[in-house]
């Protein structure tokens, strides 16, 4: 059977569980329609992933499906916004159902995890890349941002940094086991996206972001954009068992410095509201752990415990 495009959208993408009220036209028409509700602001980001840069060939779809989301969320989370709405591009060499039913089993499942409605798109034939715009509902007086940290603020992180640089790393060595490292590759293939913490940060922190491309890096467009500088403590970075092993090893720290793919969030806090940012931990499913300091001289220190520097190559440039 020859399917057209738009049996397939009609099919297998237009199945979303979640339908707002605030969507007047979704798909189906030549445009959606959305409302933003009063006193709110539209966040909106956009993300593609593309076969053998993103993920490799074989890849498991419904993973991708989550995946391609996910990191659209995690842009949410940094602004400190409510997911609303999604749009789908998707380029595939052919009409592949069942990769098409895996793909958007993943989609959807975090989608309706957040209350996104999937509200229109486009599918092409071609390479295979996958496209999603997110659009969210954000406080325009607490929206959190790259350009307010000041010298002085506490950096803090989310969960744990590394995980998935450490997967990406045996994978590429054929060392992947995925029966003793499934923890490793549930955090390269199906990160969460922290945006629960993000909202509830966005009256704490002066400056955000996601980490998608290393700590330093990411980190470094905070300073950068806030005209100063910030001192990592290395011993404070919150690892798991397995990256701890693999720095041991190699006696680098590249892994939770710079391998990115981590998608959690960074972001800094005044020291005087330390007390505040404790209590949200307490009730948070997330830890929050302080990882070292802004400064008023630019650039990005990384010191030991003993108080020696290392250098750290910059995170993930797609045309470097």
């Amino acid at each position: 059977m020859i399917l057209s495009e738009f049996s397939l959208i009609d099919d297998y993408i237009a199945t979303s569980a979640t339908m707002r009220p605030d969507v007047c036209v979704g798909i189906g028409d030549d445009c959606a329609v959305l409302e933003v509700p009063t006193g709110k602001s539209l966040a909106v980001s956009m993300d593609t992933l593309v076969a053998g840069r993103h993920f490799i060939d074989g890849a498991d779809a419904v993973n991708l499906g989550h995946k391609a989301l996910a990191v659209n969320l995690s842009d949410l989370a940094a602004m400190g916004a409510e997911p609303a709405w999604a749009t789908l591009s998707l380029t595939m060499p052919e009409a592949d159902v069942l990769w098409l039913q895996a793909f958007m089993q993943g989609f959807l499942a975090l989608a309706d995890r957040f209350g996104v409605q999937l509200v229109g798109g486009d599918t092409t034939r071609g390479p295979l890349s996958i496209t999603v715009q997110i659009h969210g509902f954000v406080d325009p007086c607490q929206m959190m941002r790259r350009d307010g940290a000041q010298p002085g603020d506490l950096i803090y992180v989310t969960g744990s940094l590394g995980d998935a640089g450490l997967a990406l790393r045996l994978q590429q060595a054929g060392k992947l086991d995925i029966v003793h490292h499934q923890q490793l590759l549930q955090r390269l293939d199906s990160p969460a996206p922290r945006i629960t913490e993000g909202m509830q940060l966005a009256s704490i922190a002066t400056a955000a972001i996601d980490l998608s491309d290393g700590l330093v890096g990411d980190l470094g467009h905070i300073v950068r954009q806030s005209n100063c500088g910030a001192t990592i403590e290395l011993q404070r970075l919150p690892c798991s068992t397995a990256v701890k092993a693999a720095i041991a090893e190699s006696n680098e720290w590249s892994l939770p410095l710079s391998s990115g793919d981590d998608y959690e969030l960074c972001f800094t806090v005044p020291a005087e509201k330390q007390q505040q940012l404790q209590q949200l931990a307490a009730i948070l499913d997330c830890p929050l752990t302080r990882i070292g300091v802004i400064e008023q001289k630019s650039g990005i220190r990384c010191v030991t415990a003993e108080g020696a520097g290392i250098d750290v190559k910059s995170g993930y440039d797609h045309f470097r």
